[in-house]
């Protein structure tokens, strides 16, 4: 009688250090455009697989799913990293304060780990208040972390010209064919970690013969081969599906490594290629 196969252990997914010590996992798993009702067995797919960061935002509508994911889970607090994100329509000092209340609410926790400010919205020109708010939650220990999101290195100068903090993390558009390589260097110069949205470009990168060679090497999907990418120049990636094998062909990322001339072929793919809005025009 042949033994039963025993599961294999989940690999540890590496962590980066941000600029105030605290530790977010590399590769985390994001929610956009998952409706609320999907989004429980969505991030109770992942949490199963091996993620244990979790990024909503109060615009994704699906902060309560995320929320019930969690509790289910039966997870220590601790093992458990979650982000989410200040909407434009609720910059302003007051406002956020109130708009991060409403969040935590519906994630049911006392905090998290990473509050970022979703959009610059320069128009508006309310990100330098609602920064204010930030550093406050900071001081509280409401959030462990306080970043931002799609902000070009014009709106961070001016956020961090009497900033009390420095922002930890910016989340961009980032993926083979939009690689950032201006603001990436700002973010270096600045201890700012880069963190990817839309990592795959929404599969618009997937299909390219640079990808599609080296995939075939490993024995590895384009995808795969993609977030190896990301790890590997050292940014935080969140990948999202709504399917479980999926989820989990993401997540299988750390029994292979790309050579430096592989990471060239795929850094070869620039195109200035936005799947989103340009920051300086979203308000």
């Amino acid at each position: 009688m042949a033994p039963s196969a025993t599961p294999s252990p989940i690999p540890s997914v590496p962590t980066v250090t941000l600029d105030n010590g605290v530790e977010i996992p590399q590769l985390g798993f994001g929610v956009f455009q998952v409706p609320d009702d999907a989004t429980t067995a969505a991030v109770t797919a992942a949490l199963e697989t091996g993620y244990r960061s979790i990024d909503t935002a109060a615009i994704y509508g699906n902060e309560a799913g995320v929320g019930r994911a969690l509790a289910a889970s039966g997870l220590p607090r601790e093992e458990l990293f979650v982000t989410t994100k200040l909407w434009n329509a609720d910059q302003g000092y007051d406002a956020t304060l109130r708009a991060f209340d409403a969040s935590l609410a519906k994630l049911g926790l006392d905090h998290v780990d990473l509050y970022l400010i979703h959009w610059p919205a320069p128009a508006r020109d309310l990100y330098r208040d609602s920064w204010r708010a930030l550093e406050r939650l900071a001081g509280e220990g409401r959030i462990r972390a306080a970043g931002v999101s799609n902000f070009q290195p014009g709106h961070l100068l001016r956020l961090l010209d009497g900033a009390t903090l420095t922002p930890v993390v910016n989340q961009i558009e980032l993926h083979p064919g939009l690689q950032q390589a201006e603001l990436r260097a700002f973010h270096a110069d600045h201890r700012i970690a880069t963190e990817a949205w839309s990592p795959l470009a929404q599969g618009a990168v997937l299909d390219d013969p640079a990808v599609a060679a080296v995939a075939g090497r490993y024995g590895k999907s384009a995808a795969q081969v993609v977030i190896r990418w990301h790890l590997q120049l050292g940014n935080v990636v969140i990948p999202k599906s709504v399917t479980p094998a999926r989820i989990r062909e993401n997540f299988e990322v750390f029994d292979f490594a790309l050579t430096d001339e592989e990471m060239q072929a795929v850094a070869a793919l620039d195109r200035g290629l936005r799947t989103g809005p340009h920051p300086d025009e979203l308000n």
